[in-house]
């Protein structure tokens, strides 16, 4: 690889210049980033300013996705890149060059090598001030609640967000620690040194780490430690001909042409004369990078697409794929094989970075699609149903708050966590239920036609998602029981970052349980998930607050998933209150774990047993062979990446993902070279909301017409 990154970066000046233009070389070996006014001068060597990356500490602003800092000498150095791909790239190398050379520092100046206990010491340090600054984010609450003066409350707004980005920067500081405590545990056994990445080749070689490497910093800005895992520094943005500058040129302090360029980032949060409240007027246009996913084609007529696909002569009995996602628990693999996983992800996101842009390793899949994950949502299809047969509006909520808290412990079918496959734009997933007394094939009645799975009985449930968008990641995703008059459309938007300690994924959108006979809707949303203990065996949380309403009968409820405290505390733990129209005191209040046991006390002081999700069994939903599938179906789509995922053979589970995204980027880009637009299959847009095309109500409306 290229031990010299270059290319062009806006820099800094002071309020009356502004930003100027300047061409960077970024020297890995020397530890020097140094800028020139053109290429051309870069060229002649005449070079304007440089800034030693030894003991360096690099910052980012989470509001502007294309500005950093790097703070060095104590002086702070503002830079702008044309995108916020270009900066990740930037930072990337950056970071391996600041990794490397205050290691050296480190082993030249003092010799030593810490041992276990000393990383210990640091993670008990970096623990305890966390510890500190949860306990203030309490308190700037409990604040907030009551003041009453405007600016008073502006002041600790801003303060809870100061402390809140320390908070992510001391997490992501204890992540690194560990990585480095592990390495040094592993190595210190063969030789007392420790085994760290070599930035150049990406092999272990033995480097002293001192755990005073990781730095915490940065209270207005987002500090990005300088410990992780890079890879070698990209030149991807240009590799320059001429040699590495010699040693002897790389200067004792960071230095510029004029003195007054350095501005400490404190100064800024206070000023509208902030570098990222301007604008360089003389700066060359950014390069936006081309959308694969411009949309295009035109709607396929899916019913009769699907109703021929059934025509192959099969029986109901051999019909169905057997494979059920089930299939995948216990697929266990050893913490050593989950911490490649984690080192994997970390060489390439950094702190409040979003993940929807990280390519993700192959063998941290799980092996279904997004979509088919989304139908766990009716593992019980028998509780769904029942919320119709209620007669009671008030019975009618608690059922739904019944099966909408017995909707989530489906959808996970190990210990591991894993990531379900991103759809890709126009995927669907259709399947079904029978319902425990339906399992007859005369009990489930006469198919369904005009319904969404043709296949399927007047008293079966079924389910029908799609992939409506890619930029963002939108799934929609419809569900009905024809017997019993009751449909769910819904629609969700994905949104992932990393948190340091933790992946959280935001989950955008809303649900709408419809009883027709009683003409009642209830909107409900959906609690944000994340990926916890990133760095031993990886397991699921769901936290922040949900609600669900109906403004016919005037019923509610609000839902409380909580996040396991950092130190002490359950996982898993929910607390709800449904409450009747007009009325503060809840009609129901149900706590427990939403994986486990939850119990509901009544007005009465009566408490009984609401739900226990490890003995409701599971229903099996039905879905057709690959064989017999569409070319856009989930399973027949990504058939080759789960088939070698199964077989262990990452590399060719890899190739074939690889293809099937290198063919939704061709078609994007034909769609766009022909100016089509890409319509829907199923689904339509209706304000901020998807609905599906031909719902129950809908065909039920045309019928008595």
């Amino acid at each position: 690889m290229a031990s010299i990154m270059e290319g062009p970066l806006s820099k800094w000046t002071n309020v009356m210049k502004g930003w100027q233009y300047r061409w960077f070389v970024l020297d890995y070996n020397a530890g020097l980033l140094s800028y020139y006014t053109s290429k051309d001068k870069m060229m002649r060597g005449s070079r304007r300013g440089c800034v030693r990356l030894r003991g360096a500490v690099i910052g980012i602003d989470d509001e502007d996705d294309s500005t950093f800092t790097v703070t060095v000498d104590q002086k702070t150095f503002h830079f702008q890149a044309h995108d916020a791909d270009e900066r990740e790239k930037w930072i990337h190398a950056l970071e391996g060059t600041i990794l490397r050379h205050t290691l050296q520092l480190r082993e030249t100046e003092t010799g030593f090598v810490p041992s276990v206990q000393d990383f210990d010491k640091k993670l008990a340090e970096a623990d305890a001030y966390l510890q500190i600054l949860i306990n203030q984010l309490k308190l700037f609450d409990e604040k907030v609640k009551d003041c009453k003066e405007d600016e008073s409350r502006r002041k600790i707004e801003n303060l809870k967000e100061t402390t809140c980005s320390m908070v992510e920067s001391i997490k992501h500081c204890i992540v690194l620690l560990q990585i480095a405590k592990d390495q040094s545990n592993e190595q210190q056994h063969a030789n007392g040194q420790i085994s760290t990445i070599n930035p150049v080749d990406g092999i272990f070689q033995p480097t002293p780490l001192d755990p005073s490497v990781v730095n915490v910093a940065m209270p207005t800005q987002t500090a990005l430690p300088t410990g992780s895992v890079p890879s070698a520094p990209s030149s991807s943005v240009a590799s320059p001909a001429h040699m590495n500058l010699p040693a002897h040129s790389v200067p004792d302090f960071s230095y510029s042409s004029s003195e007054d360029e350095f501005y400490d980032a404190d100064e800024f949060y206070q000023s509208n004369t902030s570098p990222k409240h301007c604008t360089d007027p003389t700066r060359p246009p950014a390069a936006l990078p081309l959308s694969d996913d411009c949309p295009a084609l035109k709607r396929p007529d899916t019913n009769e697409s699907l109703n021929s696909s059934m025509s192959n002569g099969t029986t109901d009995a051999d019909q169905f794929d057997s494979h059920d996602d089930h299939d995948d628990e216990g697929e266990g693999e050893s913490v050593e094989e989950h911490k490649s996983v984690i080192m994997h992800l970390l060489s390439q996101v950094r702190l409040g970075m979003d993940l929807t842009k990280v390519v993700l390793p192959t063998f941290i899949l799980e092996r279904r699609s997004l979509l088919e994950m989304y139908a766990d949502f009716f593992a019980h299809p028998d509780l769904f149903v029942s919320i119709a047969e209620q007669s009671d509006p008030r019975d009618r909520m608690v059922y739904v708050v019944k099966w909408y808290l017995s909707a989530f412990h489906a959808g996970r079918k190990g210990s591991v966590a894993k990531k379900p496959y991103n759809p890709i734009l126009g995927e669907v997933f259709f399947c079904h239920w029978d319902l425990p007394s339906d399992t007859e094939e005369s009990a489930s009645g006469e198919p369904v036609s005009e319904g969404p799975v043709p296949w399927c009985g007047k008293n079966s449930v079924s389910f029908v998602a799609e992939q409506v968008s890619h930029h963002p990641p939108i799934s929609a995703f419809y569900a009905e029981c024809f017997s019993k008059k009751i449909q769910f459309n819904a629609h969700i938007w994905t949104k992932s970052k990393f948190l340091g300690m933790s992946i959280g994924v935001h989950n955008i959108g809303q649900g709408c349980v419809s009883c027709l006979e009683h003409d009642e809707h209830y909107i409900l949303t959906f609690p944000n998930g994340y990926g916890r203990s990133i760095l031993t065996v990886p397991w699921v949380e769901l936290g922040g607050e949900c609600n669900i309403s109906c403004s016919k009968s005037g019923y509610s409820a609000n839902i409380v998933f909580h996040t396991k405290p950092f130190y002490g505390g359950k996982k898993h733990r929910i607390t709800a209150e449904i409450f009747a129209p007009n009325d503060k005191k809840p009609v129901c209040s149900v706590e427990g774990e939403w994986n486990g046991v939850m119990y509901a006390k009544w007005p009465s002081g009566e408490n009984s047993e609401f739900i226990d999700t490890k003995k409701m069994a599971i229903i099996k939903k039905k879905v057709r062979k690959p064989e017999d599938q569409l070319e856009y179906e989930s399973r027949f789509l990504w058939r080759d990446v789960t088939l070698n995922l199964k077989l262990k053979d990452i590399d060719a589970a890899t190739e074939a993902k690889h293809r099937l995204e290198e063919k939704q980027r061709a078609e994007a880009r034909e769609r766009k070279e022909k100016e089509e637009q890409w319509e829907t299959r199923l689904f339509h847009e209706d304000g901020e909301c998807w609905v599906y095309d031909e719902p129950l109500l809908k065909r039920l409306v045309s019928q008595r017409h």
